[in-house]
């Protein structure tokens, strides 16, 4: 298992390593903007890019970026957003609105898709489950940002329940603030509900079918009994993971629902640093890092947590 684990840990590292090269090449084809043109902070910006080796051949600034960026956390100042601010410095502050609105969606989607996807199950080609599996296709079929307008219009414009934007402020985890991010976390947990509420009915479904059940059913325990000491024990083996799957890469699907609700988050910035009138590279290459190493770690937590949820599986092993 440990093998498995260094052998997955370093391919991500690899995969990482090549998507930020790619980037970095690709923002170094663009122009940057003459520092004469930042006015007072001109030396400051000039200073930065010596340091960072703009005026140096490619390989070196580089190795330069690896050195500083990868290995020492130095990733620049900001030249468009937030003018001669450090981009880590300024990340991070916007790091607890991504995590707050993201994390009340996990809080509402799981339970919510868990109880539906069993549902369906139990009431297997009843009404109920045609109806819940179409709502589930449709949910499943259409971007967040179509849910964002049309919750915004539906709950915001037309029954004026929400704001149309998130309350401005820094505490993100209060009630105040939690009721006018409501909106943003139903747009991010429609899909999320529905891809559990999918994935849960077809695992629940097939133990329930499965020989041991019969059995089980035959030595005189209720259908109760089954579904809730055997069923949905063996059912969540291949859905938990799935969970932290969800809560891991959830946070590189709320870009556009940032944007769209004012919620002064990492997905805002990284659509402003690529929308603006001159391009923040800096705060692009530290967000490409962010989002890429999210959505590889997403991989390797579902993976590796089969191991550990079921002792029965052996992820690596030989016989």
């Amino acid at each position: 298992m440990l093998k498995y684990i260094a052998k997955r840990v370093a391919l991500m590292l690899v995969v990482f390593l090549i998507i930020i090269s790619m980037c970095f090449v690709l923002i170094k084809l663009l122009p940057n903007k003459p520092a004469e043109q930042f006015g007072k902070d001109k030396q400051l910006i000039e200073m930065r890019r010596e340091a960072l080796g703009y005026n140096k051949p490619l390989l070196t600034q580089y190795l330069i970026f690896l050195r500083r960026s990868l290995v020492g956390g130095d990733w620049g100042i900001s030249e468009s957003l937030y003018l001669g601010q450090d981009v880590w410095k300024k990340f991070m502050e916007k790091m607890p609105a991504t995590v707050a609105v993201n994390a009340y969606t996990m809080l509402f989607s799981v339970p919510l898709g868990l109880l539906l996807g069993i549902y369906a199950a139990l009431r297997k080609n009843r009404w109920q489950d045609h109806f819940i599996s179409t709502a589930v296709v449709i949910f499943v079929s259409v971007p967040s940002y179509v849910y964002a307008f049309l919750v915004q219009y539906i709950l915001c414009y037309r029954l004026r329940l929400f704001p149309f934007q998130v309350q401005s402020g820094t505490a993100f985890f209060s009630r105040q603030m939690f009721y006018s991010m409501v909106p943003a976390i139903l747009s991010l947990g429609f899909g999320t509900v529905a891809g559990l509420t999918r994935y849960t009915r077809a695992e629940l479904t097939e133990v329930l079918t499965s020989d041991y059940l019969l059995l089980a059913r035959a030595k005189g325990l209720t259908r109760a009994q089954t579904t809730v000491r055997h069923a949905l024990r063996n059912a969540m083996v291949p859905i938990f993971p799935m969970i932290l799957g969800e809560f891991v890469g959830i946070m590189s699907g709320s870009l556009i629902i940032e944007q769209i609700f004012g919620i002064p988050g990492v997905g805002q910035l990284y659509v402003a640093s690529i929308t603006a009138a001159t391009p923040d590279y800096n705060f692009f290459m530290l967000l490409s890092a962010f989002y890429t190493l999210i959505g590889l770690l997403s991989g390797i937590i579902v993976d590796v947590s089969y191991g550990f949820i079921d002792p029965r599986i052996r992820i690596g092993s030989k016989k």
